[in-house]
Formats: C-alpha cells, sequence, structure tokens
C-alpha cells in the first residue's frame, strides 16, 4: 500500500499477508480525500478509522496532518501493525490503535468525531447498525460526517442521515449526517 498525500507521499507500507484484510484502493482514496480535503482542514479533525485493517486510511489523516485519529480494529495483528507503523511514521500522543469489535466501541465511546469512516468487510458491512449508533448517539460534530465504504451493489440511500454516494470502479462511499430538524415556525 501506498501513501499518496502529504508528508509521507509516495511512502510504501508492505502489511504482513497474514492480515484478514481488503486495503482500500489508490483510486478510491484518492477519490475520497480529494472530497475531504475540499471540505475539511485536516489537522483539526478529530477521526475514527473503523475495522482499520492495514491501517492505510489512517496513516493517510496522519500524512495530511490530522492529529486526532483512532483506529479500531478487533484483529490483534492489524492492531499490532497499525501500532508499529504509527510508532515508524512518528505519530503524536493523539493518533491511537485500539483492538475492540467497532460497533461495541462506538456505543460506549463518549466523544464527537468530524469524521467517521468505516471499511468493514463488504459482506459484512453493518450500515444498519452504524448509522443507528452514530446517528441515534449524536456522535458526529457539527459539519461532521458518518462514510461508510461498500460495494458498489449495496444501495445505502434509503438510510436515515443519507446525504451522497460516490462511487470508485468497484467500490462506493457513502456519506451520512446529522439530520437537522427543519424549523418550526
Amino acid at each position: 500500500m501506498r501513501i499518496i498525500s502529504g508528508l509521507h507521499r509516495g511512502r510504501h507500507i508492505q502489511a504482513p499477508k497474514n492480515l484478514p484484510v481488503r486495503p482500500t484502493t489508490d483510486y478510491a482514496k484518492s477519490g475520497l480525500f480529494n472530497i475531504l480535503a475540499h471540505r475539511y482542514a485536516f489537522k483539526k479533525l478529530r477521526v475514527a478509522d473503523l475495522f482499520a485493517g492495514t491501517g492505510s486510511i489512517t496513516y493517510e489523516f496522519l500524512s495530511r496532518g490530522c492529529e486526532n485519529i483512532t483506529a479500531v480494529d478487533k484483529h490483534p495483528g492489524c492492531v499490532r501493525f497499525i501500532r508499529d507503523t504509527l510508532h515508524l511514521l512518528g505519530a503524536g500522543t493523539g493518533v491511537q490503535a485500539i483492538q475492540a469489535d467497532a460497533l461495541t466501541w462506538l456505543k460506549r465511546h463518549p466523544g464527537t468525531f468530524d469524521i467517521i469512516l468505516a471499511d468493514a468487510p463488504f459482506a459484512e458491512t453493518p450500515a444498519n447498525e452504524l448509522t443507528d449508533i452514530v446517528l441515534g448517539r449524536d456522535l458526529l460534530a457539527k459539519n461532521g460526517v458518518l462514510i461508510i465504504e461498500h460495494a458498489r451493489h449495496s444501495d445505502l440511500s434509503s438510510l436515515p442521515g443519507f446525504s451522497e454516494m460516490r462511487q470508485y470502479s468497484n467500490v462506493c462511499f457513502s456519506f451520512f449526517k446529522k439530520e437537522v430538524p427543519a424549523d418550526v415556525g
């Protein structure tokens, strides 16, 4: 895998072959981060990278100056690899990798995030549960977004908070926002 932009641009990171992962393609990652770069100042973001796998998304946020990132994955080998790579990249104390089930962790986390990105295995994408937990517990900061990466044959547009979907070959990113009640007047 390769870091696309920022401080560590072009750096290749070789993950162990025995990890149960499907890293986001460079094409899809590039498209996603182009969208985010036009909407956010990375340095001030609070990010949760759920089902983090190899940490590819985490490294991209880090490389672009984000200092508050939590990568969550339940596989101990993935978390160990992310921690080692973060150390190698000189990540600060605001960037961490946590071994936990992503949904359970979300249910217990007390704070809010500007971006919550979930990249579960496509066959197991828990989109309903993710939107229920994130929106139901009000885990998004003002102007925050939940982004669910999924296969192109999945249509998440009927879920609460859906705002848009972007497709990059076989990979899609669906964006969800807090539903703001209309002014009663």
